[in-house]
């Protein structure tokens, strides 16, 4: 599960950190990796992790689980298991966390002074993708980044003791960014697990319909739709970058690198005309590096 940071638009725990911050962010990168597992139905129902957190295997010859209600059911299950094993991360009494990647998860809680919060939100925002599969509006897109993404920018301010009110709502922008240009990336591969994350409005203005998001690539209306996206990813970019010139030395570095990482990404989906339907497209380490240097650059 760790090893999948290394396929992460931007770098989630790079070797030029402290040791220490490497630890805490991989610990926190394996929590959020479980949560999106569990939410993505990449975990199967009755399976290690199920049973690491409490849950009975599925008994053998038993009722099919086939449905999608059933499988969604399974998810929240797993998902509640998981908050459950959370809070006893945070809790001074025996017995401690179940699963291994929570067992690691405590050291940095406890040296970094985190709170529950911002795991609490990642949860529900795997519940919520349980639940919810279009979106009406773009504040409505934005709420969700506000449990999916955002919390993981302040798990890093957290870790490196630089939060302030300024910072969280930079970094804010930045990571609601982040999210929505994984979403503009992987239209065809959220609409194979039957969810959408462009917002209806958009679309119904755009001329787009779903059946256009099925194509095997996609016309002028889809790619102006995507367009329009990713101009709204690169405004909240442009919004939260003033975050990178707040901190020095090499939590600088880190934080332009998610930046940067976002930038690079919007430049490979304008590099394709904005056609993401054939599948998403990525940035090249050049690129990255490119827009690295850019990012140190700007004034604000």
């Amino acid at each position: 599960m760790l090893d999948q940071a290394a396929h992460e638009n931007f770098p989630v725990a790079p070797f030029f950190l402290p040791r220490a911050w490497r630890t805490d962010l991989m610990a926190v990168y394996g929590f959020a990796r479980l949560v999106d597992d569990i939410g993505d139905g990449d975990l199967a129902p009755g399976g290690g992790d199920a049973v690491l957190l409490g849950l009975e295997r599925a008994q053998a010859g038993g009722t099919s689980r086939s449905s999608a209600a059933e499988s969604g059911g399974d998810r929240l299950a797993l998902l509640d298991a998981l908050e459950a094993d959370l809070h006893r991360v945070f809790s001074d009494r025996a017995p401690g966390p179940r699963h291994p990647l929570l067992r690691r998860l405590g050291p940095t809680v406890r040296r970094c002074a985190l709170t529950p919060e911002p795991f609490l939100g990642l949860i529900e925002a795997n519940r919520q993708d349980q639940r919810v599969s279009r979106y009406g509006t773009y504040d409505d897109l934005v709420a969700y980044c506000e449990l999916s993404a955002n919390p993981v920018g302040r798990l890093v301010l957290g870790i490196t003791g630089t939060a302030s009110p300024e910072r969280i709502r930079r970094s804010d922008a930045v990571c609601t960014a982040l999210q929505i240009v994984e979403h503009v990336q992987d239209v065809a591969e959220d609409l194979g697990r039957d969810r959408i994350y462009l917002p209806a409005e958009d679309m119904k203005r755009f001329g787009v319909t779903e059946a256009d998001l099925a194509a095997p690539s996609g016309g002028a209306s889809v790619r102006a739709l995507i367009a329009y996206e990713a101009e709204r990813a690169r405004d909240l970019l442009n919004e939260g970058t003033p975050l990178v010139g707040s901190v020095h030395g090499r939590l600088k570095l880190l934080l332009a690198g998610f930046v940067a990482g976002g930038r690079a990404a919007l430049q490979a989906v304008a590099a394709a005309d904005h056609d993401v339907l054939p599948g998403p497209p990525k940035p090249t380490k050049l690129s990255l590096l490119r827009e690295v240097r850019a990012t140190l650059r700007r004034k604000g």
